[in-house]
């Protein structure tokens, strides 16, 4: 096995090595899009367009059914609200 050799198995590893940091780098990118942007899709706290939470916008369409009434709406909205502030 002489210099040449070892020249170009050097040579493969390099490209390897350079594969990874340029995938590294784009997975770093995309995360911070999507930090910066994306915001928290998952949570439980995802905020609406209006500021309002999902779990409100469902208490609100429970309570317009008459599936709760309105004793049980002003204490789930009391504890919702206080989740969020």
């Amino acid at each position: 096995m002489g210099w040449h050799d070892m020249g170009s198995w050097a040579m493969g590893w390099g490209w390897f090595f350079l594969l990874l940091l340029v995938v590294g780098v784009v997975v770093l990118v995309v995360v911070l899009i999507r930090l910066l942007f994306g915001g928290d899709r998952g949570g439980q706290r995802s905020s609406r367009p209006g500021g309002r939470s999902r779990a409100l916008d469902v208490l609100d369409e429970r309570y317009a059914r008459g599936e709760i009434d309105a004793t049980e709406y002003d204490e789930r909205r009391r504890r919702l609200e206080g989740q969020e502030g």
